[in-house]
C-alpha cells in the first residue's frame, strides 16, 4: 500500500475480512511501505491472520541480504510469540 499516511486499523480490519474468506491455515501479508500507525495497530488487535511489513522492513532485508523467506519465518515466528501483527 503506497500511502502518504501510516495506515490505519480500517485498512487492516478490510484485509482481515477477505482474508476470513479463505481456508482457516491461511496467512495474509500486508505490506505497507510507510508503515502502521501504532493506534491503528492497537485498535486492529492482537491474534489475527495477518503479518505486516513496512519500508523500513525491506530496506533493513535489503541491506543485510537476508531471503524474504526468512524475514517472513521470523515475523510469523514473533507474531506468534506475541501476538502482535507488526513486529520491526
Amino acid at each position: 500500500k503506497w500511502e502518504a499516511k501510516p495506515t490505519p486499523a480500517a485498512d487492516l480490519h478490510v484485509f482481515e475480512g477477505k482474508l476470513g474468506e479463505k481456508a482457516a491455515w491461511s496467512r495474509g501479508l500486508f505490506v505497507s511501505y510507510i508503515g502502521f500507525s501504532e493506534d491503528g495497530l492497537h485498535a486492529f488487535g492482537r491474534g489475527k491472520r495477518i503479518i505486516c511489513m513496512s519500508g523500513e522492513d525491506f530496506d533493513a532485508m535489503f541491506e543485510k541480504l537476508l531471503p524474504i523467506d526468512e524475514v517472513l519465518s521470523r515475523k510469523a515466528r514473533r507474531f506468534a510469540e506475541t501476538g502482535n501483527p507488526y513486529v520491526r
